[in-house]
């Protein structure tokens, strides 16, 4: 499994287990399976000079009961690592609960501080 965080021509940031599609040795796309949008949506910080966050995580194509969609190569901007935070969200509320639980969770821009 190879969870990734994607950015799409549309501006959607997807996080998924992203595996190649290959035609005659050439990337065509890929598959995005159990994939997920990640919205960041910011709080109020107060006066601590940091910025916290909400991570919400929705599913990508909630229309559809396919489990693995393809995405053509051309429509994918870049495929990065997710940060820790987002990566233990992901397989936590989404490949272990099986989709059914990934609505949002917390984090702090700064992983090092706690509340």
């Amino acid at each position: 499994m190879t969870v990734k965080l994607s950015l799409l021509k549309s501006g959607e940031d997807v996080i998924a287990d992203i595996q190649e599609m290959i035609l005659d040795d050439k990337v065509v796309g890929y598959f995005f399976v159990n994939p997920c949008v990640v919205k960041v949506l910011a709080k109020d910080g107060g006066d601590t000079g940091k910025t916290p966050c909400q991570l919400q995580l929705t599913p990508w194509m909630p229309l559809t009961n396919a489990e693995k969609i393809p995405v053509a190569a051309d429509w994918v901007i870049t495929i990065v690592e997710p940060m820790p935070q987002l990566k233990k969200m992901y397989e936590d509320g989404v490949l272990k609960d099986g989709g059914q639980d990934n609505q949002s969770d917390s984090t702090d821009d700064d992983p090092t501080t706690s509340d």
